[in-house]
């Protein structure tokens, strides 16, 4: 059988990029090896998918190239995603930090781009895993089960091996290595960050504890929630400086950000010197957390002001080296990825292979949390199915 394009992957991408190209009337075929398309859409925004963010440039992203996804960006934008999610009459609601989510299920953006698909003549074909991708003279021929399919062009579309338990896998990397493209080590991104024993021991009462924090690493802030685990700490302002930590280095955390902690306790000292510093701490912080950083029993009218100077600049500045992360299996998505360098920005075709794309997460193109990893979707696959 003969198609004009193969996708491989039935993600967000995947059939993003096969309803457009469909529409340009390319006969389109997309293979996807799970028994459904769209898991990872299914179990995004805690089912009700995050599917864009109104902010979206091209800083919101982790690359080896922090220019490679502006071309694409550009071309396709939240707007533009919004506009069709109400087209298909899908309701949706703002949350912070311009985040979208569908009121009610994130399976109707699954429903809408099938749909989509269905109208542009697209194939989809699910449980089908790909054996292999070769050369076929000009085109390529694809092994899927005891098939073998040809097509002028084939798009990688598979992601990363986050969330393995709903089939994610390196496919798309193999793919790439197989015609000779380089891979930028991929390592787990938006994901919780794990204590070293001691530090574990040391903060093993505070699980459950939640509180707004600034996460610093490298020059990158966020100011978000961080929340302490049975194994560290996670939260949308770890999983967020997650994508930037390089191992063996510290992460910084403001755990009271725009407030003077230190000079609230020398205050407090000076009016009722009877009182204890984690009553003071009680007031901005969590109870449990309070009073693990603040366990001097004696009132304040014994502990010296230096003393309190530096419990204030310590909570400000607590600094810790993570053991790691919790791998892949926890993490959002991967860092890392078909190197841009191989890659026109304009079209995700392969510069050194005519008629091969990457796009989506397989490539070196990583997003904040909060809906930038699904404009890059819909961005690279509009982008190569204008080309393709």
């Amino acid at each position: 059988m003969a198609y004009d394009i193969v996708i491989l992957g039935g993600g967000a991408a995947g059939l993003f990029c096969a309803m457009h190209a469909g529409r340009r009337g390319r006969r389109v075929l997309v293979v996807e090896h799970n028994d459904q398309p769209g898991k990872k859409i299914l179990i995004s925004g805690g089912g009700r998918c995050n599917f864009t963010n109104r902010d979206t440039r091209a800083e919101c992203f982790v690359s080896a190239n922090p220019h490679f996804a502006k071309s694409a960006l550009a071309r396709y934008t939240p707007g533009d995603f919004v506009a069709l999610v109400e087209r298909h009459g899908i309701r949706w609601h703002e949350k912070t930090l311009g985040q979208l989510f569908c009121d009610d299920s994130a399976r109707q953006i699954v429903e809408m781009l099938l749909r989509e698909c269905r109208e542009a003549g697209v194939e989809v074909r699910c449980g089908a895993r790909v054996r292999g991708v070769e050369r076929d003279g000009a085109g390529f021929a694809v092994g899927t089960g005891a098939e073998t399919v040809r097509a002028e062009a084939v798009v990688v579309a598979t992601g990363g091996p986050s969330i393995p338990k709903i089939g994610a896998t390196g496919f798309g990397y193999e793919v790439a290595r197989q015609f000779g493209l380089r891979v930028v080590p991929p390592r787990p991104g938006l994901v919780p960050l794990m204590f070293e024993p001691g530090d574990l021991r040391r903060w093993e009462g505070l699980a459950g504890v939640a509180t707004e924090v600034r996460a610093q690493f490298g020059g990158r802030h966020f100011d978000e929630r961080l929340l302490f685990t049975h194994r560290g700490v996670s939260g949308p302002a770890v999983l967020q400086i997650s994508s930037y930590w390089q191992p063996g280095h510290p992460i910084r955390i403001d755990l009271a950000p725009g407030q003077e902690l230190a000079e609230a306790m020398l205050r407090e000292k000076r009016e009722n010197g009877r009182g204890q510093a984690k009553t003071v701490l009680r007031r901005a912080l969590p109870e449990r957390l309070a009073a693990a950083w603040a366990d001097d029993e004696r009132p304040l009218i014994q502990v010296p002001d230096l003393a309190l100077r530096q419990l204030g600049e310590r909570l400000h500045a607590w600094e810790f080296t993570p053991a790691g992360t919790e791998g892949f299996a926890k993490a959002e998505v991967a860092v890392g990825g078909v190197d841009t360098a191989e890659l026109s920005s304009k079209t995700m075709e392969a510069r050194r292979v005519a008629g091969l794309y990457f796009i989506g997460e397989c490539v070196d193109v990583t997003g904040w949390l909060g809906g930038y990893n699904f404009q890059w979707a819909w961005a690279s696959g509009y982008a190569a199915a204008q080309s393709a």
